[in-house]
C-alpha cells in the first residue's frame, strides 16, 4: 500500500494545536472521523492508547507513528497531523513531535498493518523528508512530498 494512498490530502491535517500526546490522538481521531465519515472515535483512541501504553512510538526526533488495531476499520486507515508548535508527546528521545502518522487496522490484518509501518520506516531514514513534510502549509503538498519521497525510495529499490 503506499502511502501517498494511506494519506491523500483530506487526511492530512495542518496545524495542530494539541499541546500533548492525548490532546493530538484526540484531534486526529476527530479529523479522521469528520472525513471519513465514520462514527469510530472511541475505537481508534483505544487502539491507539493501547499501543502507547507498551512504549512510546514518538520513534525518532520529532516523529511518532501512533498506531493501533480495531475491528472498527475494515482496511489499514491513517491520518497525519502536522504540529508547527511541537506535541510533548514523551517521546523515546524526550524531544516534541511535530509529525504524527496516526495508522489503525483491523485486527485481523497484520500484515498490511506491518508494511505500512516499515514503509513509514523506511521514509524516515531519509532526514530531508521530515524536514521538507514539516515545513507545508497545506494538505495538498504536504501529500505531494509524500508521493515523491516514495518514488525516490521505489527508485533506489
Amino acid at each position: 500500500m503506499a502511502l501517498s494512498d494511506l494519506f491523500p490530502p483530506e487526511f492530512i491535517k495542518i496545524g495542530l494545536e494539541a499541546e500533548d500526546k492525548d490532546e493530538a490522538f484526540e484531534e486526529l481521531a476527530d479529523a479522521f472521523c469528520q472525513v471519513s465519515r465514520l462514527d469510530i472515535r472511541e475505537e481508534i483512541l483505544e487502539a491507539v492508547r493501547d499501543r502507547e501504553r507498551k512504549m512510546s512510538t514518538g520513534i525518532q526526533k520529532g516523529i511518532a507513528i501512533p498506531h493501533g488495531k480495531t475491528n472498527a476499520v475494515d482496511r489499514v486507515r491513517g491520518i497525519l497531523g502536522i504540529s508547527k508548535r511541537g506535541i510533548d508527546y514523551d517521546a523515546l528521545d524526550g524531544q516534541p513531535v511535530y509529525l504524527l502518522f496516526m495508522v489503525v487496522a483491523p485486527q485481523t490484518d497484520t500484515e498490511k498493518h506491518l508494511r505500512v509501518l516499515k514503509r513509514l520506516a523506511e521514509l524516515l531514514q531519509n532526514p530531508q523528508f521530515f524536514t521538507d513534510l514539516a515545513a507545508q502549509n497545506d494538505p495538498s503538498s504536504a501529500s505531494a512530498v509524500i508521493k515523491k519521497y516514495e518514488n525516490i525510495l521505489a527508485a533506489s529499490e
